[in-house]
C-alpha cells in the first residue's frame, strides 16, 4: 500500500487514449486524445479522480477506437492498488472516465446530484457503469469541502453535473483536477484570457467565458490538468 503525507501530492495516471472522429475535431482529421486520470495522496488516504475507460456498446467502440490500460495496470505504475483507494471523485460518468468504478466496489464515488440522475435516466452513458453491485455514492449539490483542503467544484458545460477538483497545498502549489471542463489546456487558457480581457474593461465584442472561472480564479491556482490534454495550464507569469 501507498503511503500518504500531510503535504497532498498529485499523480498522473495514464489509461490509455481514444480516437475522435474528424466530425468531432472540428478540422479535416481525427485526433488521438489520452485519457488521463490523478491519484491524490493526502493524509486521510488515497483519492482517485476518474477511473479509465469502459466497455461501451459496439457503435461507441467503433466510432472511438479505445485502447485501454486497466485501472489495476495505472495504478500499480504509481505504487497502489483498487483496495488502497480510499475515495473516488467523477468528473462526469460518460464511460471514458468512470469505467474503472466497478472495479471499486464499496468505495464511496462523489458526484454532483445531477450528474448521477442524468446517468440513471438512460441513454446518457454505458448503464452497468453506474448502479454496478457495491456502487456507494456521495451526491453533492455544488461545492463542498470534501477532505480537508480538497475541494469539489461545480464546472458544467461539458454536461450539466460536471465538476472539478480543487487541491489546497500549504506551500500554495494549488491544483486544480478539471476533467473535461475544457478539452485543452489551450481551450482554458483562452477562457482564462477572455475573462482577464473583460475584467480590464477590454471594449466589446469579447469571447464569452465560463462564469466558474471566476471561482477557480479566488482559489490561486498554480496548475490545471486535464482529461484528455496531456499538456498542464500555469497563470501567466509563474516563475
Amino acid at each position: 500500500m501507498r503511503t500518504t503525507s500531510a503535504q497532498p501530492a498529485v499523480r498522473r495516471l495514464d489509461f490509455g487514449y481514444f480516437i475522435r472522429p474528424a466530425s468531432e475535431t472540428g478540422g479535416p482529421r481525427p485526433r488521438v486524445e489520452p485519457a488521463l486520470g490523478y491519484l491524490v495522496e493526502h493524509e486521510r488516504g488515497l483519492l482517485l479522480f476518474d477511473t479509465g475507460i469502459g466497455a461501451a456498446d459496439p457503435e461507441t467502440e467503433a466510432h472511438y477506437r479505445p485502447r485501454r490500460r486497466p485501472l489495476p495496470e495505472a495504478l500499480a505504475a504509481a505504487g497502489a492498488a483498487p483496495g488502497d483507494i480510499a475515495l473516488v471523485v467523477n468528473c462526469h460518468l460518460h464511460f471514458d472516465h468512470c469505467g474503472g468504478n466497478p472495479l471499486l466496489a464499496g468505495t464511496p464515488v462523489v458526484v454532483q446530484d445531477v450528474e448521477l440522475a442524468t446517468a440513471r435516466r438512460g441513454g446518457y452513458t454505458v448503464d452497468a457503469l453506474i448502479d454496478f453491485p457495491g456502487a456507494v455514492y456521495e451526491e453533492l449539490s455544488g461545492e463542498a469541502e470534501i477532505w480537508p483542503g480538497v475541494l469539489v467544484v461545480p464546472t458544467p458545460g461539458h454536461t450539466d453535473g460536471h465538476q472539478s477538483l480543487v487541491v489546497r497545498r500549504a506551500d500554495g502549489g494549488t491544483v486544480v483536477l478539471a476533467g473535461q471542463a475544457h478539452d485543452t489546456a489551450s481551450d482554458h487558457a483562452a477562457g482564462e484570457l477572455a475573462r482577464r480581457a473583460a475584467l480590464d474593461g477590454a471594449v466589446p465584442p469579447l469571447p464569452d467565458y465560463a462564469p466558474w472561472l471566476d471561482r477557480l480564479a479566488a482559489l490561486d491556482p498554480r496548475r490545471v490538468h486535464f482529461a484528455h490534454d496531456a499538456s498542464v495550464w500555469e497563470p501567466i507569469g509563474l516563475s
